[in-house]
């Protein structure tokens, strides 16, 4: 949990703004979110202007807000530290030849995980998940990769006063079984989801890990249910050979 004995209040309030225009360009302007934010038009307004200053956020014609410039020059600064976009790109076609399915690349912020990069598949249905959009962690075979790192403890820590809310009729709505689940990250190097983020849909993810063998990031292989039985075996190879390949390539060694 975020201990906030030397906590800035200020860097909170810009934490919040940055984040609910990220996640809904052109749709606020000032007094939008002020009412959402319950913050007085005032304090906003000079936050706003701060953060526009610098490139954070920018206005548009129509007085609403989308991120600036710097966010994406510094979204790509942190990436390249890992090189694990660029790897996924390349290490990921292999995978996709072989299934026909789509692949993805994420990491974990909370309890929720973000996709950091999408390799299509020749299935004709299309994944409405793309880079940059979040999905609830519980609910998707890589979050519960994510997960994994957490014993039991941790893991309610983490949820406390948050609900497990179902994104289908078999998504996971408790800690208890959301617990046994990802137990089997670490028993087989990777895990089922099946149809609990979407219905129709099962996925298979693995970890890939640093040299210190912790969890930075997690791939996965969606498919139809229906294609399930026929390519189980060669998904759960494939997604393994697929994380282990992007680990080694980025410079980090993986288990499994």
């Amino acid at each position: 949990m975020m201990k906030k004995k030397y906590w800035v209040p200020a860097i909170e309030r810009a934490d919040k703004i940055i984040n609910i225009i990220a996640q809904n360009p052109n749709e606020y302007r000032l007094i939008d979110l002020s009412n959402e934010l319950d913050i007085n038009k005032s304090s906003l307004f000079s936050s706003l202007n701060t953060l526009e200053t610098l490139g954070w956020v920018k206005k548009g014609n129509d007085d609403t807000y989308t991120l600036g410039m710097r966010m994406g020059i510094l979204s790509a600064l942190y990436f390249s530290q890992f090189d694990l976009i660029s790897t996924f790109s390349i290490k990921s076609v292999d995978a996709v030849n072989k299934l026909g399915e789509t692949v993805q690349l994420s990491i974990l912020e909370g309890t929720d995980i973000i996709y950091l990069s999408k390799k299509e598949g020749s299935s004709p249905v299309r994944l409405a998940t793309d880079p940059g959009m979040r999905l609830s962690a519980h609910s998707t075979a890589m979050g519960k990769v994510h997960l994994s790192k957490y014993d039991f403890k941790q893991l309610e820590e983490l949820y406390s006063g948050v609900i497990l809310e179902p994104r289908t009729s078999k998504t996971v709505t408790t800690l208890e079984e959301l617990g046994k689940q990802i137990e089997k990250v670490n028993e087989s190097g990777f895990i089922w989801e099946y149809e609990e983020a979407v219905e129709g849909f099962v996925c298979v993810a693995a970890p890939i890990k640093n040299h210190e063998d912790e969890i930075i990031a997690a791939v996965s292989v969606t498919m139809l249910a229906s294609r399930y039985e026929e390519k189980r075996e060669q998904a759960e190879l494939e997604i393994i050979d697929l994380a282990k390949q992007v680990s080694l390539k980025a410079g980090y060694t993986l288990s499994v």
